[in-house]
């Protein structure tokens, strides 16, 4: 599971508008609204260089953070959208959403794999092909999990790793209700090539 939630430090944003949005760029700050969780939508601005730091480091869409906001109490969020400048693509305006613990909400979950060296077919020169590095999950907020693990013991050249072959975090389930690939393990290029060549002499 995900570790401990990283605070995300704003402060009130006084006045609304382009003109305010404006006038918080120049000071350094990322105009946001924080909306959701049955309270009033509430304008801040966040730290340019904090945020920046923070989407940088990754995955900032699929972190649940504790924002703190002087004046208001603590309260859990979650990024649902960041605008960038078109041409720097740099973070113009941040979306926060209000969650509790106990809300079911959609986030891609990273795939991680381990036991390279059990896998028959990595040792025959084989490798393997990730068809989705991340993939999207229905998950509880207060039990987000920090990524998802293929076992890749015993497999062999020509297996195919699906969703339903991965044990999930309790809670958790696919958005897709169909039985995708996840990664597959690949023969040697030499060894497809020859192949290749072998059926263009067939055929």
């Amino acid at each position: 599971m995900a570790g401990e939630i990283p605070d995300l430090i704003a402060e009130v944003r006084t006045g609304t508008g382009k003109g305010a949005a404006r006038q918080a760029r120049r000071e350094g700050n990322v105009p946001g609204i924080v909306y959701g969780g049955g309270a009033d939508p509430l304008p801040i601005n966040v730290n340019y260089y904090s945020l920046l730091k923070r989407l940088k480091a990754g995955r900032f869409l699929q972190t649940l953070f504790n924002l703190k906001v002087e004046g208001q109490e603590d309260v859990r969020v979650i990024c649902r959208g960041v605008q960038r400048d078109v041409v720097k693509d740099l973070p113009t305006h941040v979306d926060l959403m209000r969650i509790r613990r106990t809300t079911r909400i959609n986030l891609f979950i990273h795939v991680t794999f381990e036991n390279h060296e059990k896998a028959p077919g990595l040792k025959k020169g084989g490798t393997v092909t990730i068809v989705r590095p991340e993939v999207e999950l229905e998950v509880t907020a207060g039990d987000i999990p920090d990524h998802i693990t293929v076992d890749l013991t015993g497999r062999e050249i020509g297996d195919v790793i699906h969703i339903g072959d991965i044990e999930l975090p309790a809670g958790a389930k696919p958005t897709i209700a169909r039985n995708f690939v996840i990664a597959n393990i690949t023969a040697p290029s030499g060894l497809r090539s020859s192949g290749d060549e072998a059926e263009a002499e067939e055929s």
